[in-house]
């Protein structure tokens, strides 16, 4: 029976992609990816539903499509890697495993890190110097870093912000002393890694996934203390206010990575402007039962808008630091 394959996210392709191969074979893969990749494609698997024998065929022969593409003379290894793991597992999912692979990346004391709760990961960092503190959190994915600076005590958060704004970069050897730590006291794997971690751009990243409320804390304190630098941080500052400035081919290539549940929540606190350009990027069956949609829900707690708001920015994030999207504008208060 015909099917429309176009109605899975990236995430649910590679889901149906690993189930069809069996359980060891998708047991191997998932070995080798980051604790994001795991959660993401583990939940699609979790989730999917009313997956018919057209959907499988579909991404199969999507993916081989993709093999026998990529496997002419001529081509790189790296590349044809790089290829298929983006085609089959999408741009920010293949993006951790494609550095394990080509890089020779092992889970180290930093990055073991990124399996931690993000609770836990300020009780072990809360009483090292504010500077470690701002190497570890400068490392971690944004939205983890957010969410450990919120367990940390509030007066030392705009500090740590400042410090991660200005810090340009780590020794091979401070960087290299500070995984060994880290290893012995998470029993993992070391080895050396030289980074360019934090900076003015860093900052705003871990700001965009803080709560509205606990954002707005730390940069009156950055404020108070470098009225520069808090505005460099804001202007880098990407709120969903600033989808405005997207284009429309921008817009457009978003819908199709986000959920309609999602949308429906994020656009329930946004203006009728940038409501309108959603509307304008849709076929017009999409957009009236869009419509239909945010008439008929109910009262959403601003908590619940704020999340999907930040989930749709985080994709667009991603969208953009693949150059699928350009993001313009600069960022202004938090929406609720």
């Amino acid at each position: 029976m015909a099917t429309d394959p176009t109605r899975f996210s990236g995430a649910e392709r590679a889901a149906i992609l690993m189930m069809s191969l069996g359980e060891v074979a998708a047991a191997e893969i998932l070995r080798h990816m980051g604790p994001k990749e795991v959660q993401k494609i583990g939940t699609a698997m979790a989730n999917l539903d009313r997956v018919s024998r057209g959907d499988i065929d579909y991404v199969v022969q999507e993916f081989s499509s993709v093999v026998h593409d990529q496997t002419s003379l001529g081509i790189g290894a790296d590349d044809y890697v790089r290829n298929v793991l983006r085609s089959a597992l999408g741009e920010d999912k293949a993006a951790g495993l494609i550095d394990r692979i080509l890089l020779g990346r092992n889970s180290k004391g930093l990055e073991a890190l990124k399996w931690l709760d993000p609770r836990a990961i300020a009780e072990m960092i809360r009483n090292e110097h504010p500077q470690i503190v701002a190497i570890v959190l400068s490392h971690l994915d944004p939205d983890q870093s957010a969410e450990t600076l919120s367990y940390l005590p509030e007066r030392v958060q705009s500090d740590l912000i400042l410090r991660i704004a200005t810090l340009d970069g780590v020794q091979p050897a401070a960087l290299q002393e500070l995984d060994e730590i880290l290893e012995r006291q998470l029993s993992g794997k070391n080895t050396a890694k030289s980074s360019m971690i934090g900076g003015v751009k860093t900052a705003a990243s871990i700001l965009n996934f803080m709560e509205s409320s606990k954002e707005s804390v730390v940069m009156e304190g950055v404020t108070q203390v470098d009225e520069d630098l808090a505005t460099r941080i804001q202007e880098l500052m990407f709120v969903f206010a600033s989808l405005i400035d997207v284009d429309d081919r921008g817009i457009q290539t978003l819908l199709r990575e986000i959920s309609t549940e999602s949308l429906v929540l994020a656009l329930k606190g946004a203006e009728d402007d940038l409501r309108d350009k959603i509307f304008k990027n849709m076929s017009k069956r999409a957009a009236e039962m869009l419509r239909d949609d945010l008439e008929t829900k109910g009262p959403v707690r601003v908590s619940d808008v704020e999340g999907a708001q930040k989930e749709i920015l985080a994709v667009a994030r991603r969208l953009a630091d693949s150059g699928e999207i350009i993001l313009g504008g600069k960022g202004g208060e938090a929406m609720l």
